[in-house]
């Protein structure tokens, strides 16, 4: 899986654009900056955007050729981010470090991702904000009628609203909803796309 990402990431052109994701911007934009957190970042589109708003950010992939484009785009746009080389595995901070979490497009198996996204929450502030923006299992009818709109082929990393409801149950729900959307990301997001979209305040 990683060599997927290395090859993926190492094209010059950003595979999702440089411009971060418009959910994730739209959010974080109602939100004071503080200390932001981002899991599996990529090539940084919404790290970059979110340090240019202000925000501290601090970010992960595993992918040695996603981090080399962050910090470049991070460069163009004269911010910093700390952006770290590792698996979520790796990482691990104080509880209750974060003003907000940014989890967009993470598209785990089911039995990986409560296991993660736990993890991720207790990063959080008590009263901190978490916003998540990922494929729905409705996807797959969407890669049927458009084979390159992007999105795992596997139905497991596709998601269900009431399992994200679940896996973020200690949270004061603002936003929960499935919708369908065109997204216009780079060359590999591109289309009529079922996602599912979360916004909580941590209890």
């Amino acid at each position: 899986m990683k060599s997927f990402w290395n090859q993926r990431y190492s094209q010059d052109e950003f595979a999702y654009g440089k411009e971060p994701n418009a959910f994730f911007k739209n959010e974080l934009d109602k939100l004071q900056p503080g200390k932001l957190f981002l899991a599996a970042e990529g090539e940084g589109r919404n790290a970059v955007y979110a340090a240019q708003k202000g925000w501290e950010v601090v970010c992960y992939d595993f992918s040695e050729e996603a981090q080399k484009k962050a910090l470049k785009l991070a460069d163009e746009k004269g911010v910093t981010i700390d952006y770290r080389l590792a698996s979520l595995a790796d990482i691990n901070f104080d509880k209750a470090e974060f003003d907000a979490v940014g989890i967009v497009f993470v598209q785990l198996p089911e039995v990986i991702r409560r296991k993660n996204f736990q993890k991720i929450s207790s990063f959080l502030k008590s009263g901190g904000t978490m916003i998540l923006e990922a494929f729905s299992k409705s996807h797959i009818e969407d890669q049927r009628e458009n084979p390159t709109v992007g999105g795992p082929k596997n139905i497991d990393q596709l998601y269900q609203l009431d399992s994200i409801k679940k896996d973020f149950e200690n949270f004061e729900i603002e936003i929960a909803t499935e919708v369908q959307t065109n997204l216009e990301e780079g060359i590999y997001h591109r289309g009529k796309s079922s996602v599912v979209r979360f916004v909580g305040r941590k209890i």
